[in-house]
């Protein structure tokens, strides 16, 4: 499975539980370490983990677990790393703090 049909498979887990805005970012241009994010928001800490759990059982069952996984004691922000695809499933508050969304878009050029 490449890294565009691993994100298709997470963006579909995500809708299972009703995530909210969730955002592919394809950012293979901007660094060698990924080629996609998806970041997405939950309703409560316990849809954050819910929803971080969820992909990652998903993705096992298609024979892609994870690297690891971040934050699932707090239920803020929930990171599961597949390598070539990082998901971050965050609280609508934690996410307008630290707007991920803009620090990986890459910026556009005038001329």
């Amino acid at each position: 499975m490449d890294s565009e049909q691993l994100t298709q498979l997470i963006v579909a887990a995500l809708d299972d539980l009703k995530a909210v805005n969730t955002v592919t970012l394809d950012v293979s241009a901007l660094t060698d370490v990924m080629d996609y994010m998806v970041i997405t928001s939950g309703t409560s800490n316990r849809h954050v983990k819910s929803l971080a759990s969820h992909v990652a059982v998903e993705a096992k069952k298609q024979g892609m677990a994870p690297m690891g996984t971040e934050g699932e004691d707090a239920g803020e922000w929930v990171l599961v790393d597949f390598g070539d695809v990082v998901v971050h499933v965050m609280l609508p508050a934690t996410r307008d703090f630290y707007d991920l969304e803009r620090l990986w878009t890459a910026p556009e050029v005038s001329g």
